[in-house]
């Protein structure tokens, strides 16, 4: 099948490299390099670097409809997306013959929105999951072809999760291209949203409950983190997890910290910085 892929972070590798070792890759689309690092240097998504590696014709649009020319004259059967990071316009979405095929990181229609992952892990989830939907001009508003389910560990954080879940989307759109699909409309009445993570959602209180902290600890990690007023929680575990660090109670049980950072200093254990007359709350 003659394919034009859309992706961006690492997220979407995994199923980039398992649809060009079965299909004919005509054209990938990626967001345009950004400056990262504290030396600002100019860095390629993740899926611009595999597919220079695979040898796949690359476009880097700073808007998607600059790029529609190039789609088009790739002549694609189908359109896959995975974590492109826009939304698509239907101008884009009519090009293919059967049109886009997306890999969205929950089971539908929870979750839609930017952050599924993230929010799953905040909100206490105990299973998530991939579903392969069909594309429409809403927000992952359409059918369903596949779902595949996994279990959310109690210390699971966001880059492991991530990393299984990119595995098992790649494997489902996989299998779901070898087959005849039938599509499942979602039920629109149960749809919940995973907006953006903002920076300011890190922020935390001892006086919420340890589990409510620890989940936000575990969502939010790398970033933004999570913070109890100035100081950034560095590394946190539930109290039955280890000996180590400093226990903190909490508005409904306790928590411990094993590290903590202060604005413009490096990371400190969390017992060293009590000793030094650093207060955790």
């Amino acid at each position: 099948m003659r394919i034009v892929f859309l992706g961006t972070p690492e997220f979407a590798v995994p199923t980039l490299e398992a649809l060009a070792r079965e299909h004919e890759i005509a054209l990938v689309v990626a967001q345009p390099d950004k400056p990262a690092g504290r030396g600002m240097k100019m860095q390629s998504p993740a899926v611009a670097v595999k597919a220079r590696e695979l040898g796949i014709p690359l476009i880097q649009p700073p808007k998607i409809r600059e790029g529609l020319d190039a789609i088009r004259a790739a002549e694609p059967e189908i359109g896959i997306v995975v974590a492109y990071g826009k939304i698509l316009p239907a101008a884009l979405l009519e090009i293919p013959k059967q049109g886009f095929l997306n890999v969205h990181g929950s089971i539908l229609p929870k979750y839609r929105g930017a952050a599924p992952i993230q929010r799953a892990i905040e909100h206490g989830e105990t299973e998530t999951g991939v579903t392969i939907m069909r594309v429409d001009e809403e927000l992952d508003h359409g059918a369903m072809l596949a779902i595949e389910k996994t279990p959310i560990g109690p210390d699971e954080r966001t880059p492991q999760l991530a990393a299984r879940m990119s595995r098992i989307g790649a494997e489902a759109l996989a299998k779901t291209l070898r087959g005849s699909w039938s599509e499942t409309p979602q039920d629109h009445s149960q749809a919940t949203h995973a907006p953006k993570i903002e920076k300011s959602e890190g922020a935390v209180s001892w006086s919420d409950p340890a589990r409510v902290i620890y989940d936000k600890f575990r969502a939010f990690y790398p970033w933004p983190g999570v913070f109890a007023g100035e100081l950034k929680l560095i590394e946190v575990a539930r109290v039955d997890a280890t000996d180590d660090g400093v226990v903190v109670q909490c508005g409904e049980g306790a928590l411990r910290v094993l590290s903590v950072q202060k604005p413009g200093k490096s990371p400190v254990r969390a017992v060293e910085f009590v000793r030094g007359g650093g207060k955790l709350s």
